[in-house]
C-alpha cells in the first residue's frame, strides 16, 4: 500500500483530531463508490466524508472493510438528512447510517442543512447531542448553517458544534461566516473546494500563474490554499490520477503574497443552494 502522506490534523472542540485533507463522495455513483473509495484509501486518504442522502454509505463501508486499515486510523463523517430531522431524528438515523457503513461509530455526524422552513433544526441538534453522549458519534456538527442558525443551537444546546461544513472556493470565500463560527470554537469544513466544475479554475489568471510557478495544477494550488487558510477540505474525484494528485500538495507552500492574491479574487459567487432557499 502507498505510504500515507503526512496530512496535518486539526483539533476539534470535542478533543478529537481530524485530518485536514480528506476525500468526499458527493455525487459518486453508489455502484462505483467501493472502487473509488478504495482508490482513495490506497492513495493515502484517511478521512472520508459521505452522507445518507448521497446513497453511497454502503459502498464506503465496503471499501473500509476491504482496506484492512485499522479503524482508529480512519476518520469517517456522515450526515443526517432533512427528512430525518426532529426531536429523536438523529438517534434513529445514526443507527441506520452505521448499519450501512458497517461501523460501530462515526467520527463526525452532521446536520446536513438547517432547512429552516421545517422549524426542526434546534430540536434535531438536541437529538444530535444525545447521539454524541451515546458514543455513536465521537463529534457532532452542522453543515450549511448561517450565523443565525449557529446562534440558535448554541443558545439551546450544551454542546458547541465541532464544525460547520460550508460551500467555499476561490470565488466564494465566506470569510465573515468562517470568522463568526471559529470565534465560537466551530471549525470550518469546505464543500465544493474546487468549484464543482461550475466555473473553470484555469480561466483565473491568479491561479494559472501560481500553478506555472510551482509546477502544480491549478487544482493543487487551490487545495494548498485551503490548507493554508486553516480549513478542513475534502476534494472529490472519480479519476485515479486526480485522486492521487489532489493529495500531492505537501511539497510546496504558497507565500503570504500568493495567499493575498487568491483572497483578492473572491467574488461572493455562490454555486450551490443558499441555506435559506433549500426546501427538501
Amino acid at each position: 500500500m502507498t505510504t500515507t502522506p503526512q496530512v496535518p490534523e486539526i483539533q476539534l472542540n470535542s478533543g478529537y483530531l481530524i485530518p485536514q485533507l480528506g476525500f468526499g463522495v458527493f455525487k459518486v455513483d453508489p455502484d462505483e463508490t467501493e472502487r473509488i473509495v478504495s482508490e482513495a484509501l490506497e492513495a493515502g486518504y484517511r478521512h472520508i466524508d459521505t452522507a445518507k442522502v448521497y446513497g453511497n454509505e454502503e459502498g464506503v463501508g465496503r471499501a473500509i472493510a476491504k482496506s484492512g486499515i485499522p479503524r482508529d486510523e480512519l476518520f469517517i463523517t456522515t450526515k443526517l438528512w432533512n427528512t430525518e430531522q426532529g426531536v429523536d431524528g438523529a438517534q434513529g438515523a445514526i443507527a441506520d447510517s452505521l448499519e450501512r457503513l458497517g461501523l460501530d461509530y462515526v467520527d463526525l455526524y452532521l446536520i446536513h442543512w438547517p432547512a429552516p422552513q421545517r422549524g426542526t433544526y434546534v430540536d434535531t441538534w438536541l437529538s444530535m447531542e444525545r447521539v454524541a453522549a451515546s458514543g455513536l458519534a465521537r463529534s457532532i456538527g452542522v453543515s450549511n448553517f448561517l450565523e443565525e442558525h449557529l446562534d440558535a443551537v448554541l443558545e439551546a444546546g450544551s454542546v458547541v458544534p465541532a464544525v460547520n461544513q460550508i460551500e467555499l472556493h476561490p470565488l466564494f470565500q465566506q470569510r465573515a461566516l468562517r470568522e463568526y463560527g471559529e470565534s465560537r470554537g466551530v471549525k470550518t469544513e469546505v464543500w465544493g473546494p474546487l468549484g464543482q466544475g461550475k466555473y473553470d479554475l484555469n480561466e483565473l489568471p491568479v491561479l494559472t500563474e501560481l500553478a506555472d510557478r510551482y509546477g502544480k495544477s491549478v487544482q493543487q494550488v487551490v487545495i494548498r490554499w485551503h490548507l493554508q487558510e486553516g480549513v478542513i477540505v475534502f476534494p472529490k474525484s472519480a479519476t485515479p490520477e486526480r485522486i492521487r494528485s489532489n493529495i500531492d500538495v505537501f511539497d510546496f507552500e504558497l507565500t503570504a503574497e500568493d495567499m493575498a492574491a487568491i483572497a483578492a479574487i473572491d467574488a461572493n459567487r455562490r454555486i450551490g443552494t443558499h441555506p435559506l432557499e433549500g426546501n427538501w
